[in-house]
């Protein structure tokens, strides 16, 4: 019982935080804006991005069910909102207002905090460190695309 209540707690808030960021891009990547830019060839079908973010943030919410039961410092509260603002609010940059620049700077900066949490507690969570590994390779790949629509669009 001790682990599963901060694991749903950060479950709630973790797909809130889609819940949210999809509702801010309002419908984008089905937009007429979002189809008519050049893309990048390893874009991903759209069905992919429902089942990485779905298994993401499962992930991510044991990690940090696992991390806050470590440590439940103000470091560890700070990096997880820093996280979370990052994560919603791209969505509502890149799709709702077409920043394609500014939305490449956010996620460059998602990826380096959730790297923060890698690096930063893989002595305190070893192994368990993996759950987060998703979600960095996931921003790796996000960020790519992101760069490619600005620098070819």
């Amino acid at each position: 019982m001790k682990r599963l209540k901060p694991f749903i707690i950060f479950l709630i808030i973790n797909y809130g935080a889609l819940g949210i960021g999809s509702w801010l891009m309002n419908n984008g990547p089905q937009t007429e804006w979002y189809t008519s830019l050049n893309q990048a060839p390893w874009t991903p079908p759209g069905w992919v991005f429902g089942v990485a973010w779905t298994t993401i943030m499962l992930c991510f919410s044991i990690y940090m069910a696992f991390l806050y039961l470590k440590n439940p410092s103000m470091k560890v509260k700070v990096l997880f909102s820093i996280q979370f603002v990052l994560n919603v609010i791209w969505n509502y940059i890149f799709f709702n207002k077409h920043l394609i620049a500014l939305g490449l700077a956010v996620i460059i900066s998602l990826t380096i905090v959730v790297a923060l949490f890698m690096f930063i507690y893989k002595n305190e969570l070893k192994v368990k460190t993996l759950l987060i590994l998703p979600y960095f390779l996931w921003l790796c790949i996000a960020t790519s695309l992101n760069a490619y629509i600005l620098l070819n669009n």
